[in-house]
This record gives C-alpha cells, structure tokens and sequence, in this order.
C-alpha cells in the first residue's frame, strides 16, 4: 500500500537498452504460496512477500504475503459492474503465513479456521463464513481483520523473569496492518476495537515445528500495537525486526516502523500529516510503547524538491542494541517528474525510547517518470501498468552476528531502485562500515536491460557475504501499448565481501525466466497490474534466500488488455468489464510468492 500521486507527465521518449544478458543459476527456487489454486481467481493471487530467518536454528524460515486465497472466485457482477474481483467489506484476512524447514526448499502454508468467502459461489452474494483460512489465525475470533502488509521476524522467547535467552525458545512475530471485522464497509468508523480507521497487529507463535505450525492454537491472540493512535489514523508500511544477538543490552526487544497517514482515514492525498512512527516492546511483543520520530507536517506544494513526506522505512538492530530506523524522505512533485528523494537514517541508543535527528545516507532518482492518468499511480512498464510506489525506499540489513553476537562486523547494507534516466533504471547497493556514519558510492547490481521495480539486500551475520533480491521489467516503457509483451522476472544474486566489508564481485544466483506483467493485477482493481510495494531477503552465515512475487504461472488475459485498453482512452475504468470467471484464462492473475535459496 502506498501513496496516490498527485501530478500527470507527458510520456517521454524511450531510449535504447541492452539485451539481457543470462547467468548460470546457483541457487534453487521453491513455491512459498503452497495454499494457492492455480485458478480462480482472485484467490491464486499474492504479492508483497516478506521473510525472515531463525538466527538461532538458521534452517527456519517464516513468510508472509497479500494473499487472496480465503476470498470468493470473482462474482461475475461485481467484476462487469466494478472493474474488481474483491468485496472489501466481507472481513476475510489476507496476511498468509508460510514455514519452510530446509533453508527455503520446500514451504507450508498451513489451514487453521476463521472467516472466509471461498466456499461462496461466485454467483451469489456472500458475506462469508466460518470454514477453513489460510491466513492468519484469531482475527475473526477477536472481531479484527488481518488486513495485510506482511513483516516477519524471529527472535528469543522471554523467560518468566522477563529475561530473553536462546534457551527458552524462538518467537516467530507477523505484523501486518488490520481492522475491524465488519461485513458492510471496508473501514468501520468510528472502530468499535480500537482507535482508527488501520491499525497494526502483531501475531505470535513460539517454538515452530513442522507439527506446532499445523495447530490454531499455537498462535497467540494478535495484539494491537498501534492503539492509542487517533480515530482518523490509517496505518501503512509497517515493518518489524527482533533484536536476535545476545551481545546487546537490548537482547529480545522488539521494534515496529510505520507511516501513520491522520485526518483523513486513507492515504488518497500526499498532504495529510503522516508522521514516521516507532513502536517498542521489551516483554516479547506483549505491550508496546510508541515515539513519534518525525513531524506530522507534510509540504503538499514543497519547498525544497525534498520534503514531501517520509515513507518505506525499515528498522533494524547491530551487536551493541543500536536501533537503526531508515525511511524514504519523498521528493515532491511541485517539482517535476521524477522525483529527487532522499534515503535518512534515524537511531536509538536505548532501546527506541528516544531518536536523533534524520541524517541523510542516499540521494535517490524516484523510477517515476510517468503517473497513470486512470488510477493516479507511478507505472514501471506503460499504462495500467505495475506501481513503483516504493522503489526509491530504503531495504537495510546488517552484519550483527546473531544469534550471539560473536564476531560481528555490524556493517550495514542498503539496496534499492534508482532511476538515473528512464530505462536506464538499476538495483543499487551501498554500504557502511562506520555505523552509518559514511556510505559507499553505490555499486549496480542488477543484469543489464533489467529495470528494477523493487529490492531488498541481506547480510550474513558475520559480514561474511551480502544477497540482493530484485524485481524488474526487462523491456524499455511502453506507454499506451496494451498489445506487446511485458516481460517481467525475479533475479537474485550474491557477492563475497573483502575485510574492508566490499563486494568482490556480484554473480547471479538466480535469474528467473521472464513472464508477462500484463498476467496481474491486485485483485481490487482490473484496470491495473501488480506484484506489490516490495521484496525482502534474509540470510545466515552460510546460506541466503530472498522472495518476490513471480507471474511466471499467470495467463494474460485478452479481454481484460481490451478494458485496459479501453479504460486507458476513456480516461477512467468506470467500464463495464470483462469477467475473469468466463471470459479470460484460469491462471489469469496467478501471481506466486517464490523463494530462491543457496541453502
């Protein structure tokens, strides 16, 4: 989820690209979305993944992602008369959950019960059901909605003193954003649960195993991080990390990033105030404290090309407790397109109390040369294309040498899209060795002719290795072409660092076969393509394994190209519309969650 933009730009001329160039695979992928049809949809489509890794059993990983399987096969009315497979205001979740217990091999998407439309025949209105979920439990039971934004982390579990060991266990924790349970509108108001319109919960299970995943009941009930937030607020992009080395003064504690949209109970205007927001837990994600880091002011017509508000963050800990917050600070569009954006750094010395001043780390070219004129989004590929809305974020990982904190280097990695000129777009890398005090100059990682849409690094925790999951189209801007192929992959690759913590060399891990962005969409909206705001990587010292949302088993749909088509020359998608259920292919919108792994 992100913001709407506010300005149109003239479509420019495309320049020329290099093939693409083809690297032998050293990693091997696997299915994370396990629970998902290959059709009916919009129940085969996920996006948005996140994963994080068990420092202490390296092994175990857990995922999260958008996930529409518990959601009604597309009622042919809503889709001719709305241009959308989705009824919002049915309650069902979309927070997947999913296990993998050799390194990323092979995934479990568990089934547990809560409320659900599946079962529902796509002819016949439906506001759901008890049956089987596969999403996260305990939502429905406590009359919330697990609402999506997946971020995951592991780390110690407390013991009955309050103290965090190793010995006592590893507490898997999904945020995700949520609401309250209602079958008639979206967004109750005023929230019979908790204070504003989205919020943030976090869920809990300790001790995972092949078989304690299975159960309902290993699942605690979600707490509600974020509610002493005001009745107006919307909750967007959060993101969690546990401080998993034992070295830290804060060992066990965990932290929470978010964006906190006010005033108007939606992010549909970049002028709302939206203060950067930290939350912290010392009890194992029981009770949170909240700091506002940054002001609520947002300049709407902007000053200075940079500050038009903060978004994207990311928050992470090195060996001595040292939180580190990274946020994307937006360019404003007063001045053009793209947008000239900076990347800041935020930190805390104990433990997210209290926060120094941003310090700026990167400069960064916004990959958002053309707004669609529809639906007001920054598109990668052409016209109803897939959003950037986070492209320019900052993704950080560092070197803390968890699970004990041993050896660590503390280095501290950051990879994401630049757009330096259009179709000339690359997956850029830089790192610090001096606690973010200065930066390298950015090194390009991505393939040539790849224009990246989104990426994520991950550091092994002795500072032995650096990952980079990206997303990227491969073929220039197509501006109002519906017909032509949009070619679309996952690359993961690796490098081994020298002592002065530098990569050695980059190669290609995995180098997924482009399919065609065309294929997607978010499920709420037809006119529109979309594999999400982000990917994410983690990585132990001797393996790592990233995520992306892939659409290498999705169908393109012509009738649907047509209404895009069509949408795009009206000037609006208030068309009637295709039904995917009999007028496309089945795998239409068959958008996966996969992993590639060098375990």
């Amino acid at each position: 989820m992100k913001r709407n933009a506010l300005v149109f730009f003239a479509v420019a001329a495309a320049l020329p690209l290099a093939s693409l160039l083809g690297a032998s695979a050293q990693a091997v992928n696997g299915l994370v979305t396990t629970g998902s049809p290959v059709g009916s949809t919009p129940q085969n489509h996920q996006n948005e993944p996140a994963v994080a890794l068990d420092a202490n059993a390296p092994n175990i990983l857990v995922a999260g992602s958008n996930d529409f399987v518990d959601e009604q096969a597309c009622p042919p009315a809503i889709a001719v008369n709305k241009g959308t497979c989705l009824d919002r205001a049915t309650g069902v979740g979309v927070s997947g959950d999913y296990f993998s217990f050799d390194s990323g091999h092979t995934w479990t998407q568990p089934a547990y019960t809560g409320w659900t439309t599946a079962p529902c025949d796509p002819a016949t209105p439906c506001k759901g059901e008890v049956g089987p979920i596969h999403t996260l439990p305990w939502y429905f039971e406590n009359q919330l909605v697990s609402f999506g934004d997946p971020a995951v982390a592991v780390g110690p579990i407390p013991g009955t003193d309050g103290s965090f060991s190793w010995g006592n266990g590893e507490r898997v924790y999904y945020a995700n954003l949520t609401s309250a349970f209602s079958t008639t509108v979206e967004f109750s108001f005023p929230n019979p649960v908790f204070n504003g319109f989205l919020g943030v919960g976090v869920s809990r299970l300790d001790n995972p195993t092949p078989d304690s995943i299975l159960d309902k009941n290993s699942w605690k009930s979600p707490v509600i991080v974020s509610s002493t937030q005001g009745q107006t607020s919307f909750q967007d992009k959060e993101q969690i990390w546990a401080d998993n080395a034992a070295s830290s003064p804060f060992f066990g504690h965990t932290y929470i990033c978010s964006n906190d949209f006010r005033s108007n109970g939606s992010h549909k205007n970049g002028n709302a105030p939206v203060p950067m927001m930290a939350f912290n837990s010392a009890d194992g994600g029981s009770t949170w404290d909240k700091v506002q880091v940054t002001s609520a002011q947002t300049n709407i017509n902007g000053k200075t090309p940079n500050d038009f508000g903060y978004s994207g963050c990311t928050i992470r800990t090195d060996s001595h407790g040292v939180v580190y917050l990274f946020a994307w600070r937006e360019g404003s569009p007063a001045f053009g397109l793209p947008t000239h954006s900076a990347q800041v750094m935020f930190k805390s010395f104990d433990g997210g109390a209290h926060w120094t001043k941003s310090q700026v780390i990167a400069n960064v070219t916004d990959p958002c040369y053309f707004i669609d004129p529809v639906y007001g989004r920054c598109v990668m590929d052409g016209y109803g294309g897939a959003r950037t809305d986070l492209a320019a974020s900052p993704s950080v990982s560092i070197a803390n040498g968890a699970p004990t904190g041993a050896g660590a280097t503390d280095e501290i990695v950051d990879a994401y899209a630049d757009a330096p000129v259009l179709n000339g777009e690359v997956t850029q890398f830089t790192y610090s060795t001096n606690a973010g005090g200065t930066w390298s100059t950015p090194d390009a990682v991505s393939l040539p002719g790849d224009r990246p849409l989104y990426a994520a690094p991950a550091i092994a925790p002795d500072g032995s290795r650096a990952y980079v999951i990206y997303e990227a189209d491969t073929v220039p801007w197509a501006a109002d072409d519906f017909t032509s192929p949009r070619p679309y992959h996952g690359v993961f690759a690796s490098s081994a660092l020298d002592s002065s913590g530098a990569p050695t060399g980059w190669s290609t891990e995995y180098n997924e076969a482009p399919a065609d962005l065309r294929a997607t969409y978010p499920g709420h909206d037809l006119y529109q393509e979309r594999v999400g705001d982000y990917v994410y990587a983690a990585a132990s010292d001797t393996y790592g394994v990233g995520v992306w949302a892939s659409a290498a088993n999705a169908a393109v749909c012509p009738a649907v190209q047509a209404y895009r088509a069509a949408s795009f020359a009206a000037g609006t998608h208030a068309l009637p519309a295709p039904s995917p259920l009999t007028d496309c292919p089945p795998n239409f919108g068959n958008v996966d969650i996969m992993a590639a792994t060098t375990g």
